[in-house]
């Protein structure tokens, strides 16, 4: 898998997640909502740890600088 996100990208990504994951965790509630919102934070963790978005892939974009 070749690289599309791009270090910003990533850093925002990481950040979102930190931030959703410590609002589930303050709120103590589990719900639908809340494992949509864990599965949600997952996606994004992932996505900044590997620095690849399928999403980005099936839309065409990258926000990685290709050198």
């Amino acid at each position: 898998m070749e690289q599309n996100v791009g270090v910003l990208d990533r850093l925002s990504r990481f950040v979102v997640a930190l931030a959703v994951l410590i609002v589930l965790v303050k709120s103590g509630k589990a719900g639908f909502l809340t494992a949509l919102a864990l599965i949600t934070s997952g996606a994004l963790l992932s996505s900044a740890a590997s620095g690849y978005c399928p999403l980005y892939m099936h839309l065409g974009v990258s926000t990685s600088n290709k050198i």
